[in-house]
């Protein structure tokens, strides 16, 4: 299955900027983060939470921004 992460991206730089300040806050390269919003690296558990903390989601939105 392949997910989309519009929604996630733009939650990510209207919160911090750019793709690039979220990867520094949450202590990922670019090419980590890259690979988890391109699909090719899944999100665990923790990474979820850990982000939604971060960005302000609920975990009844999870599916919205991690799951579509």
């Amino acid at each position: 299955m392949e997910y989309k992460y519009g929604k996630l991206r733009g939650r990510i730089i209207e919160r911090y900027g750019s793709l690039s300040n979220f990867a520094t806050v949450i202590g990922l390269s670019m090419t980590s983060l890259s690979k988890k919003m391109t699909g090719k690296a899944g999100f665990s558990q923790g990474d979820i939470e850990t982000w939604s903390g971060l960005l302000g989601i609920e975990k009844s939105e999870y599916g919205i921004y991690f799951f579509t």
